[in-house]
């Protein structure tokens, strides 16, 4: 199948294909005597492993450990699961730090006072409480 075709059948775009077979995470394809890509079942499927590694956020460095386990009948899941632990802390502390901007950004918009003042909570935090230097005038952007 050509590339398109093989882009449809795994949810993958054909840039992405390009782009995995330049990494090494699908090997080259063969090629037609027109010069075409010609994809089999087994890169589709390869695809599609990747498209869902990458959906749950594995780098391209982890799922290029788990497709080789994959691909390794003799295998541990332990070796699987290692590399699936790691990625979920990973995933944990970036929830973590998400939870954390959200409650302060909650925070400050709730300080922060409806109407027209000078002094705006987000703003003064943002800015680490010091008060933002002065814009240049035009004067002083013609001397400049």
């Amino acid at each position: 199948m050509n590339i398109g075709q093989a882009a449809s059948a795994s949810g993958v775009s054909a840039k992405m294909i390009r782009y995995y077979e330049q990494i090494g995470l699908l090997p080259a394809a063969d090629r037609r005597d027109s010069g075409y890509r010609d994809y089999d079942t087994e890169d589709v499927h390869r695809l599609g492993f990747v498209r869902r590694a990458r959906d749950l956020g594995f780098s391209i460095e982890q799922i290029r450990s788990l497709l080789a386990l994959w691909s390794d009948a003799g295998r541990s899941n332990a070796d699987v699961r290692a590399i699936a632990r790691t990625h979920l802390k990973e995933m944990e502390e970036q929830a973590r730090k998400l939870q954390d901007m959200i409650a302060t950004l909650q925070a400050l918009v709730g300080s922060c006072e409806k109407g027209a003042r000078a002094t705006c909570p987000i703003i003064e935090e943002l800015g680490d409480h010091h008060p933002a230097p002065a814009a240049p005038t035009k004067a002083r952007r013609r001397a400049a």
